[in-house]
């Protein structure tokens, strides 16, 4: 099948690209060949390259740059995820979406199913879930597949796991918030979930993270010193009240893999 992947340079992009390729043809593109933003673009691409299935990764994902610019967030999040649903609606391919768990509110005690009915408290988040309501409207055959806390990219991983290694290097203590919770996400793990899931035509909405019952960003920071092998840092754990930022992050915003594990697939 010819694939074509949008945000194809990012980490979960360049993961997914390298593994399709495996059995399909792939088309990557990225804000250089295809803005989601450009209506006109979007539709031309689609039309010139008739893929059988859009994988939709572009987006914004700068949590706080969402918050400051929520005009940008909806262009891009919701609007352009319009745009690429039409020019699938029109060319009849299929489409993935790839969302987030920050479409919760937080408030619950334990990890989220796509049974929990969502309530986003940031404007990225409410972004990302006008996309997935967006995408349920006008198409027949997708898939949302929302992820948690991405990692993956090797030295190229500029979020958290990149940002903690470059810190602890120079650093003989590191304060880490303790009071937040989320389902770490591995981009390869992610990027095959999503091509077995395409493969079994059972269309819906997934979370799709690596399993456990969450963990807290202390808790992340404690692994990755431990695979990284440093041991000059202390790690402090701390209330997020230490570090005021411009959107609000939920509390908890760890998933289950609950339709998977039903349907025999996790």
């Amino acid at each position: 099948m010819r694939v074509l992947v949008t945000g194809a340079k990012g980490m979960l992009g360049s993961d997914l690209c390298r593994l399709f390729e495996k059995k399909h043809e792939v088309i990557p593109t990225d804000i250089e060949e295809m803005d989601v933003a450009d209506h006109a673009r979007v539709f031309e691409t689609v039309k010139d390259e008739k893929p059988d299935i859009v994988v939709h990764l572009a987006g914004i994902t700068d949590v706080d740059g969402c918050e400051r610019n929520p005009d940008l967030a909806y262009t891009v999040n919701a609007l352009g995820t319009k745009t690429v649903a039409l020019a699938c609606q029109r060319s009849k391919a299929l489409m993935v979406y790839v969302s987030t768990l920050a479409v919760f509110d937080g408030t619950k005690c334990e990890p989220y199913t796509e049974y929990d009915r969502p309530n986003p408290q940031s404007h990225y988040g409410r972004a990302k879930y006008q996309g997935e309501l967006i995408v349920k409207d006008l198409l027949d055959r997708y898939y949302i597949v929302r992820a948690g806390w991405l990692f993956g990219g090797g030295k190229q991983d500029k979020k958290f796991v990149g940002r903690i290694v470059a810190l602890a290097r120079t650093r003989d203590d590191l304060m880490v918030v303790n009071d937040k919770f989320g389902s770490p996400s591995y981009t390869k793990d992610l990027a095959s979930g999503i091509l077995r899931l395409v493969e079994t035509g059972q269309y819906g909405t997934y979370h799709m993270v690596n399993t456990g019952p969450g963990c807290s960003r202390y808790e992340v920071a404690q692994s990755i010193l431990e695979y990284a092998k440093i041991e000059s840092c202390r790690l402090i754990p701390c209330s997020s009240a230490h570090f005021p930022l411009a959107a609000p992050r939920p509390r908890m915003e760890a998933g289950r893999n609950y339709n998977l594990e039903l349907m025999g697939l996790q």
